[in-house]
């Protein structure tokens, strides 16, 4: 169970998953908006979950102090949960505590292999997980 001021960092090349297990994600979180990709606004809020969903796409920023001009510091403490794509941009900005799920690609063109970290919390970061998922 995701508690407040959650944040997952989403990491991988294009292609990989990031967006589609956001809308995956969304959706199980209770979210009813359709979600878009936040690529050219960088950060969209959902407030229809259990919690505030934040879905940071930081892909197009020029330097990691840009996301703190959205007042990414605000969004990451204000309740909610974070979903930020393409977070290694950031990597430095993220907080002492998150997770951390790197999406790679598979031998097979339709599978994924997901690697999940607990970043700053020893008791999580024991269950490091790897999965498989696909078709």
């Amino acid at each position: 169970m995701l508690k407040k001021n959650t944040v997952i960092a989403l990491i991988g090349d294009l292609g990989t998953g990031k967006t589609t297990f956001t809308k995956t994600f969304a959706k199980e979180f209770g979210v009813k908006e359709n979600l878009k990709s936040p690529t050219f606004n960088y950060v969209l809020e959902y407030l229809s979950g259990r919690l505030p969903l934040y879905h940071f796409d930081v892909y197009r920023l020029c330097s990691s102090e840009e996301i703190y001009e959205i007042g990414y510091e605000d969004y990451i403490n204000n309740g909610g949960v974070a979903l930020i794509e393409w977070a290694n941009i950031i990597s430095e900005d993220l907080p002492k505590e998150y997770i951390r799920i790197e999406f790679k690609y598979a031998e097979k063109e339709d599978e994924r292999i997901v690697d999940i970290s607990y970043v700053g919390n020893k008791e999580k970061e024991e269950k490091n997980s790897m999965l498989l998922f696909g078709n």
